[in-house]
């Protein structure tokens, strides 16, 4: 019982589902498709119990359609209680009928309420639902048509409530992606720092013994300090919004530009690997550095679990001016990515945001698979 109770209080302190696209182009297709076959029913369909009546209420049905996301739970009132007024009404008086079959589209008001309305607006919104069919079911002809009535009406509640159970995980764990990216980020953007910080130290070291002695040695000691200092500075800046998870740090910088031929080296069945670097590469800031290999790493790895029949992954590193260029690409034909695969693309994406840059990935004009990332060379502070 407190299980229950505690189930339910969870369920009225829901929020509201925090990602409701609103109105799109497409409801209003939607609505318009229901006004117009309320209309040509209306108008055509000989046996409409009070047509105009009929007719109007389908256009209602309608429009209600475009405000269903935005607005589930007052829809879902103006709906179903239009509805349980009719039938009240037919319940005395027999004759007074409002029936269209476009009218089925009803059903979907149900889902839009549980996929995207508070807890209490769920809880007031089916309390109002089942009303309604508790007034209509007079008109069922046996036992069997109202249990069948009642699972088509719950089946769209359920499917919306599931859908919303599997958005807010899939956001969970896109969430918990971008947090681990984040960290590893923040990671070797910690290593890179406490290397310059550690070369600091020993220069300033030097510079207190060359003071007592050599004065020229002592200032040109001081301009490397200066050097270091200022790279520090950018980085620690690159570094603030990114999260640590604890972990003792490395005191050497991590891996780079410079070390993306030891990816070409495969093994087994996996197809051979070739990389090319065009421009100059060797200021490219350590943080930017550690992404495009890290990007590389990332995007290799998938070309080789996840292309079939591919015979080539080409990796490409490009300076433009201010910004570098990654591209790796394979002439394999895409197979339908696993989930894993899928959460290495957004971190991907995540670290390459992070950075101020640009992420792309997608099929390869004529075949294969392409992944592109554009850094500016002095990165960007989150």
């Amino acid at each position: 019982m407190t299980g229950v109770r505690a189930a339910l209080k969870s369920w009225w302190n829901l929020p509201r589902a925090p990602d409701n696209p609103g109105v799109l182009w497409w409801d209003y297709w939607l609505a318009g498709a229901v006004v117009i076959g309320a209309i040509v029913e209306g108008v055509l369909r000989p046996d409409v119990p009070l047509r105009p009546l009929s007719t109007a209420v389908g256009v209602l049905l309608g429009l209600a359609m475009i405000w269903r996301r935005p607005h589930p739970f007052v829809t879902v009132a103006v709906v179903f209680g239009l509805t349980s007024a009719f039938n009240v009404v037919t319940l005395m008086q027999p004759a007074f009928r409002v029936e269209l079959y476009i009218m089925g589209v009803v059903l979907l008001f149900p889902y839009s309420l549980m996929r995207w309305a508070s807890g209490k607006e769920t809880i007031a919104g089916l309390l109002l639902v089942w009303t309604t069919y508790l007034t209509a079911i007079h008109e069922a002809a046996d036992l069997s048509e109202v249990i069948g009535g009642a699972v088509v009406l719950a089946i769209p509640a359920i499917l919306g409530a599931e859908v919303r159970s599997w958005s807010g995980r899939r956001r969970r764990e896109r969430g918990q992606i971008r947090l681990k990216e984040r960290e590893l980020l923040a990671r070797e953007l910690h290593d890179t720092v406490a290397h310059h910080v550690s070369a600091i130290a020993i220069q300033a070291q030097a510079g207190k013994e060359l003071a007592r002695t050599d004065p020229d040695a002592a200032l040109a000691t001081l301009s490397v300090i200066e050097g270091e200092a200022s790279r520090t500075l950018h980085e620690m800046r690159t570094m603030v919004g990114a999260l640590r998870d604890g972990e003792e740090p490395e005191l050497a910088p991590p891996r780079g530009v410079a070390d993306l031929h030891r990816l070409a080296d495969t093994a087994g069945d996996a197809p051979p690997v070739s990389v090319e670097l065009i421009g100059e590469l060797d200021n490219v800031p350590p943080a930017v550095d550690a992404a495009l290999y890290r990007l590389a790493q990332e995007s290799i790895t998938n070309a080789i679990r996840h292309a079939r029949a591919a015979t080539r992954v080409e990796v490409k590193v490009v300076e433009q001016g201010q910004t570098v260029m990654l591209t790796v690409e394979d002439d394999g034909e895409p197979s339908l990515l696993p989930a894993e695969a899928g959460y290495g693309l957004l971190g991907m994406q995540e670290r390459t945001r992070l950075l101020g840059g640009i992420f792309r990935a997608g099929p390869a004009p004529g075949k294969g698979w392409r992944v592109m990332a554009v850094l500016p060379k002095m990165g960007a502070a989150d």
